[in-house]
């Protein structure tokens, strides 16, 4: 999943999960302190005297959400520092090798995945078109870590937990008890979203129901509305798009009969068309800034994982946009209870999700 700055950086805080290779992963290559390799000349990793950030995301890079942002933070980052970066959206599963190898023929330093969708990438890392390359990989279970690249993850059963717990204390206060997550494919990772989801909604209002929609297109405008609507016709009070480029037209649906309704990974609060009423903020865009003030730094190890937890770091986490003080008292205490691990996510989602 998924999802700013966070003050803790991606090599200082490996205390949380981090594997590192025995030696250097490339020639010239310097351990790092707290484990993993640092590629040399690191940022301008191939030596040719300037440095070129290089992106591919799965999604559509202008969706206004989850994709955007990492694409926003790329660029934003590299005009501070006079960086070029090169990017391409909506990169198919089965191409993703090959525009690895793309990239790194245009001399790219870094090679950053926007989402493990393209985990079929990684092995250009090791092969000679890529060789002096640094690579930062968001990650999934099914990512494994090699000496070549960073991985970055969070667990998504955490935000997506809090994110149902803020919307049931909306729905509380409405007495509400119907509502709606809307998403695209019927994926291990959207199954397992719409289940923490629907367990934090229950841990405040235990009689809640949640009707849960694949609409197989995470972008899909039409789909996404066609089954906001069907999802209003049922009842929902509530619905959380889960999406991605189809975000908004079915959030605008969801305004015109009032419902509340949730951004699926950045803070949007400020937003007046549409609008919404609770950010969940997992943006990768978040996590990556981290990131390249690391790589900037020459400090951006690879062959090290990085596992951002919420309660714990600034990112992920959940806020109601116009909350009551005690709602978000309850919110914020709720998140700080997992991140002390006072609330055991799994046990709590397999318990309520179900």
């Amino acid at each position: 999943m998924i999802a700013g700055v966070s003050a803790c950086s991606l090599v200082a805080c490996q205390s949380n999960d981090a594997t590192a290779p025995s030696t250097p992963a490339t020639t010239g290559a310097s351990a790092a302190a707290d484990g993993g390799t640092i590629p040399a000349g690191e940022p301008d990793v191939n030596g040719d005297g300037k440095v070129v950030i290089g992106v591919l995301s799965p999604g559509d890079i202008n969706d206004k959400g989850y994709y955007q942002s990492f694409v926003d933070s790329a660029e934003a980052f590299a005009t501070s520092k006079g960086w070029t970066v090169i990017k391409r959206g909506s990169v198919p599963v089965a191409d993703a090798l090959n525009a690895a190898r793309a990239l790194c023929q245009q001399k790219v330093d870094l090679v950053a995945l926007g989402a493990s969708e393209l985990k079929d990438a990684i092995p250009a890392s090791e092969e000679p078109v890529c060789e002096k390359t640094a690579w930062y990989v968001p990650s999934s279970d099914n990512v494994p870590q090699t000496p070549k690249i960073v991985l970055s993850s969070d667990e998504p059963r955490q935000s997506m937990l809090a994110a149902g717990y803020a919307a049931g204390l909306l729905m509380q206060e409405r007495g509400d008890t119907k509502a709606g997550f809307v998403t695209g494919p019927e994926a291990d990772f959207s199954v397992l979203a719409a289940k923490a989801f629907k367990a934090g909604i229950k841990s405040v209002v235990p009689n809640a129901e949640l009707i849960t929609t694949y609409t197989g297109d995470f972008n899909d405008s039409a789909k996404a509305k066609e089954a906001v609507q069907a999802q209003i016709s049922q009842g929902v009070k509530l619905v959380y798009p889960y999406l991605g480029g189809a975000t908004d037209a079915a959030t605008e649906l969801a305004n015109t009969g009032k419902l509340i309704t949730l951004t699926p990974g950045t803070d949007r609060c400020a937003s007046t068309k549409p609008t919404f009423d609770i950010s969940v903020l997992f943006s990768p865009g978040d996590y990556f800034n981290a990131a390249l003030q690391q790589f900037a730094e020459g400090k951006l190890a690879m062959g090290v994982k990085r596992v951002w937890q919420l309660g714990v770091d600034p990112y992920p986490t959940v806020k109601i946009c116009k909350g009551t003080a005690e709602q978000t008292q309850k919110l914020e205490t709720f998140m700080n209870d997992i991140g002390s691990k006072k609330i055991d996510v799994t046990a709590e989602v397999d318990r309520l999700g179900s």
